[in-house]
């Protein structure tokens, strides 16, 4: 068994309470702000912006530290035309049939359907992977502890780093994803956890009129 090896925890400050309530409430309402959008621009955004955001999702805490996520990043016309194209087939079976009346009830309010336009308009697609387990050099497999809990957690910090930066995404769950794998070429002992799609949101974009639970819906304290 290996000896686990410390070091000093480096990078943390203890604000005072009154700092602590004031970035707490800044980052709220900053994060409050976020929309899912549909409509998007295509100007690309800097590149180094969306490697930053990767790297800050790459931070997440995940079981034993396996960190099995993979984000494979589409900038291609052809590619995306494909993705596009594989969803779209996905989601016309998944309306014409394969949804039940309530979940399609639903999704009613947010006005979706079976074409993807953003999947060719965005700048950027990002196929997010979870490894179900990884593969040392000599082919040995090494088993993934929570990884589709890391992952989700990974996700969600890309999704705020994203934000934070301003820019826009959309998370695309088109079901089956198992076309993910062969357009992006990724291997078996990855599985696609989501599309997410980012960039700036087109200047006349529009997003449902709906509204959030308050605190007290979601929470407890006992």
């Amino acid at each position: 068994m290996t000896t686990p090896s410390f070091v000093p925890l480096e990078g943390y400050t203890a604000y005072p309470e009154e700092e602590m309530r004031s970035r707490a409430a800044d980052f709220c309402s900053e994060v409050g702000q976020r929309r899912t959008v549909r409509d998007f621009s295509p100007r690309v955004p800097p590149r180094d912006v969306l490697d930053d955001c990767l790297r800050a999702a790459g931070s997440a805490p995940s079981g034993a530290n396996m960190q099995p996520w993979h984000f494979a990043v589409v900038t291609d016309a052809g590619v995306k035309r494909r993705i596009r194209t594989a969803a779209e087939e996905e989601e016309r079976e998944f309306y014409a049939g394969r949804a039940s009346p309530e979940w399609l009830d639903a999704l009613a309010p947010l006005g979706t359907t079976a074409e993807k336009p953003f999947l060719e308009t965005a700048p950027w697609l990002i196929g997010i992977f979870e490894e179900s387990y990884g593969v040392l050099p000599d082919g040995r497999r090494v088993k993934h502890y929570y990884a589709r809990e890391s992952v989700g957690i990974a996700t969600g910090i890309l999704i705020t780093a994203l934000h934070h930066a301003g820019l826009a995404t959309l998370t695309h769950t088109p079901s089956p994803m198992g076309f993910l794998n062969e357009i992006m070429c990724r291997p078996a002992n990855e599985r696609a956890f989501l599309l997410l799609v980012a960039g700036y949101p087109a200047g006349d974009a529009t997003v449902p009129d709906i509204g959030r639970k308050s605190l007290g819906e979601f929470t407890s304290f006992i």
